[in-house]
């Protein structure tokens, strides 16, 4: 089967460190591992390919120059007929795959045109996080792409319920299946065994942004540090709430208990996982939770006992006391009081990731994910044909 997977958001790097520059990856590795032939078409490269993507074919299409915001939209707008023939140049697919991004549409009408399964990949409500966060100028042209590319794709893949609700304001729920996000377990083969150990480390994984609920990480930590003064923090990736955020340990005196690793590859974060004792996912109340976090399947994994907030998706995938704690979301007192009790209960954190890891194992791999895809797509080629 000959795939296209199509990347034209200038804010991912497909090779690069981000969240979602590793959901591409593990998107396209999988595709491979159920026996696509993939060619990869992307505005931003971003980095050297992977030695087991080696012979992904990779077009990049034109980048979007740095200008003032306004043109930049307006450029990557136009850039659909660049995208289409960049699709017709390389000859006919048997699946044309995209993650959404807010300007492109050409790759799903190409699919629509041709008549061959078009699958949309969405993982946020990008029109209301871009106005919210980055900033949004034509808005009412980003609408018009949304209704275009949703209307034009022969199928939508959401990430989580939530943004399966966003999709259905644009389309029939027919048209959308929720597949939420996975992991690679190959990349975290060693379960962890319980310990005596004095040492206690908190990690956390993610890009430093406003909504990972870093403040309830802090307020936390320091209230755990009180009762357990040898815990230390463990911060692995790096971003805008950085600076706040090291401010903030240094006014507590906890600076000299937290490392901050900053960006770092992908093939380190095993590594760095393997030196926690319990990973974090400490999100705020949002009326809007429409993540599908990659951190916790890779916490999980790595056989981790994970705490995270008790919101959106999460409680879908956390059994409590069985994989996992759940916390009110916000709740710096209830996290530490989970905190503390793992760390009183090296026992419990071995049972808690070992289940885990079994979860994710059982449930969350990419090459099951992959496996969706293309089960989705097999109708679909034989409607698009009719």
């Amino acid at each position: 089967m000959r795939v296209a997977y199509v990347c034209a958001d200038a804010g991912i790097p497909v090779f690069g460190q981000k969240g979602c520059s590793i959901h591409v990856q593990e998107v396209i590795r999988a595709l491979k591992g159920q026996g696509g032939q993939v060619t990869l078409f992307a505005t931003r490269i971003g980095g050297e390919l992977p030695a087991d993507l080696a012979d992904v074919v990779v077009h990049q299409l034109p980048p979007v120059p740095k200008l003032e915001r306004a043109i930049r939209e307006q450029v990557a707008l136009g850039m659909n007929p660049d995208l289409r023939l960049s699709l017709e140049k390389f000859g006919s697919f048997d699946l044309i795959y995209e993650r959404y991004s807010l300007w492109s549409y050409g790759a799903m009408e190409y699919a629509q045109a041709m008549g061959v399964p078009g699958l949309l990949e969405v993982n946020s409500p990008l029109i209301i996080e871009q106005a919210q966060h980055r900033g949004l100028i034509d808005r009412e042209s980003a609408e018009a792409v949304a209704r275009r590319v949703f209307s034009a794709a022969t199928g939508l893949i959401a990430v989580s319920d939530a943004v399966k609700s966003y999709l259905l304001d644009y389309v029939d729920g027919s048209k959308v299946h929720v597949i939420p996000n996975g992991v690679n377990p190959h990349r975290f083969s060693n379960l962890r065994s319980a310990s005596q150990s004095d040492s206690f480390t908190v990690g956390f994984v993610g890009t430093l942004k406003p909504w990972h609920g870093l403040p309830i990480l802090t307020e936390a930590f320091s209230l755990l540090h009180q009762r357990v003064p040898h815990a230390k923090l463990l911060i692995v990736g790096d971003g805008p709430e950085r600076e706040t955020l090291e401010v903030e340990l240094v006014a507590r005196g906890l600076d000299v208990h937290t490392q901050f690793t900053g960006a770092v590859n992908p093939d380190k974060i095993p590594q760095l996982l393997a030196a926690m004792d319990v990973a974090v996912a400490p999100y705020a109340a949002q009326s809007d939770f429409y993540f599908s976090p990659l951190k916790v399947y890779e916490y999980m994994a790595a056989g981790l006992p994970v705490v995270v907030s008790q919101i959106g998706q999460l409680t879908d995938l956390i059994d409590p006391g069985v994989n996992g704690m759940l916390c009110p979301p916000g709740d710096a007192i209830a996290l530490a009081d989970a905190l503390e009790q793992l760390w009183r209960s090296p026992n419990l954190r071995h049972s808690l990731g070992q289940a885990a890891r079994e979860t994710v194992i059982a449930h969350h791999t990419w090459d099951a994910i992959a496996q969706q895809i293309l089960h989705i797509a097999s109708p679909l080629s034989v409607e698009v044909k009719r």
